[in-house]
């Protein structure tokens, strides 16, 4: 890692609108290789395009551990991009990451309160890393950057920098869903989480159902109002929230998929297909992705269609571990397993396995190939923020002969691949007609329900998704109500704050700050 020095030099700026750096934080920061290759990744093209373009860091946790309380920062820089990160101690990782952003924020926000832990032990460690992480922060700000914070892990981040007197335009993206008001309230610590939105100028969701259901929570906690249909007030401060659906390069992306038909990967798997029809799912091994009752769909469709399984159907299940250090996750890949070893045990022949299941990461150019090849796409979370999974697929297809996408109502992406079959996961006779369909659709129904999916796609790309976001946040795209704002830059109006959120009160920037 390079020496700090130029990251926290000052710099003479201009304090005139929006031309200063973009300052990304996030949890996890895709660090550029010792070769100066960046990591992949839809998002992380989108955001580091945006950072070529102004200039700015990327900033948040290396995904590693330290004994040393403060460790010491790490940079990378690439071009006009700053990559700066530190490393956390175990009781931090274990608190902040595995503790309230996995095993509470996660579960609660996909509606799984039966899997929400509450720990107080864990909500402190949030705060407490979140308040490490604006700290390193706020000493590498310049007084006309922009920052862009990403997700539920530093939800309460903007607070701290405003503590720390930082008057900087700031916007939040939650990326994943955002619950109703009576799943939302059993969030440890609900009140304090959701005033935290006050400290920022724009709060963007996936969707205009997540809007809605956040509008409804702050007004129903107590914790703020809706002043109108893109504005809310929280702790003296007015602040704009709006659905900015997250999606890709749809062209770049069906490129990619055509010279991957050249892919060695996909080849093999073209041939071992025999021209048997193929579906596929695509997901990190998660419960909110619904794996196990798409399994038992696909299932449902072999028993009750027998021409389908007389067809030879074959679906790939590509599903990368992740969390394995976290006994809910454990538990779903004992289960996903075992579902795979029963479907192919009653359905399979010696010359056939019904359901190819894989535990492991692949290229992005393979999986635009795979796509590419199956007829059927099975996108059917119980509850995702977006899913662009979904939106890869379509991009994926030959205009010749596309696929069909079968996608949850319970994913963002459902807002607008309206084409797509609709269906509600839960439901598995349902879903395995879907199936069915799916892959009996004549060609001409299939090119119609493309090409209504592609045009969705077209008009809102992963560049319209990034330009509007930082509209937003600039002030760019509407004006901006009065807002009153302490003296020194914070969300503090006076000591009545300091009562309703006695947690700041223990904090050290509080403390620094009088309050």
């Amino acid at each position: 890692m390079d020496n700090l020095e130029l990251l926290y030099k000052p710099l003479s700026v201009s304090r005139a609108g929006s031309g200063g750096r973009l300052i990304v934080a996030s949890n996890r920061v895709p660090v550029p290789t010792a070769s100066g290759v960046p990591a992949a990744g839809g998002l992380a093209v989108a955001l580091q395009s945006a950072l070529r373009g102004r200039g700015g860091v990327w900033f948040g946790w290396s995904g590693k551990t330290s004994q040393d309380v403060d460790p010491a920062p790490q940079l990378r820089t690439l071009g006009p991009i700053s990559f700066a990160v530190s490393d956390l101690t175990r009781r931090d990782v274990a608190e902040f990451y595995h503790g309230f952003a996995n095993r509470t924020l996660w579960p609660i926000c996909h509606y799984r309160l039966d899997l929400a832990r509450h720990s107080e032990g864990d909500a402190a460690g949030y705060f407490r890393v979140n308040e490490f992480f604006a700290r390193r922060l706020e000493k590498m700000l310049r007084a006309d950057d922009i920052i862009w914070i990403h997700d539920y892990h530093f939800i309460p981040m903007a607070t701290f920098l405003r503590l720390l007197g930082v008057k900087n335009r700031i916007g939040y993206f939650h990326h994943i869903p955002w619950p109703s008001p009576e799943t939302a309230a059993a969030m440890p610590g609900y009140g304090r989480l959701l005033r935290a939105f006050g400290a920022y100028d724009v709060v963007g969701f996936q969707t205009q159902p997540d809007v809605n259901n956040f509008r409804a929570c702050l007004t129903a906690a107590g914790a703020g109002r809706a002043i109108d249909a893109d504005w809310c007030e929280s702790g003296g401060r007015q602040f704009k929230v709006g659905a900015f659906p997250i999606s890709i390069d749809a062209e770049a992306f069906a490129l990619e998929a055509r010279l991957a038909e050249r892919n060695v990967l996909v080849k093999r798997m073209r041939a071992s297909l025999e021209g048997r029809p193929m579906l596929i799912g695509v997901d990190r091994l998660d419960y909110s992705k619904g794996i196990k009752s798409r399994l038992e769909a696909f299932a449902a469709c072999l028993e009750n269609y027998p021409h389908i399984a007389k067809a030879r159907a074959t679906m790939l299940q590509i599903t990368p571990k992740s969390r394995s250090e976290i006994p809910e996750y454990a538990r779903i890949q004992n289960e996903v397993a075992e579902e795979v070893g029963h479907i192919n045990g009653k359905h399979g022949d010696i010359d056939w396995t019904p359901l190819r299941y894989i535990n492991k990461t692949m290229s992005q150019a393979a999986l635009a190939g795979l796509y590419r090849l199956a007829r059927v796409g099975l996108v059917t979370p119980l509850r995702d923020g977006m899913n662009l999974v979904a939106k890869e697929y379509v991009a994926a297809q030959s205009p010749d002969d596309p696929g069909v996408l079968v996608l949850s109502q319970y994913a963002g992406a459902a807002q607008e691949l309206k084409a797509a079959l609709i269906v509600n996961p839960y439901d598995i006779g349902a879903t395995s007609a879907a199936i069915a369909r799916a892959i009996e659709m004549p060609l001409e129904e299939r090119k119609d329900r493309w090409r209504d999916m592609m045009v969705a796609l077209r008009a809102n790309s992963i560049d319209h998704w990034t330009a509007n976001c930082l509209k937003a946040i600039t002030g760019g795209a509407a004006e901006e109500p009065e807002c009153s704002l302490h003296p020194a830059g914070s969300i503090i109006r006076s000591g009545a704050i300091a009562r309703a959120e006695p947690w700041l009160a223990a904090s050290p920037i509080w403390s620094s700050l009088g309050y």
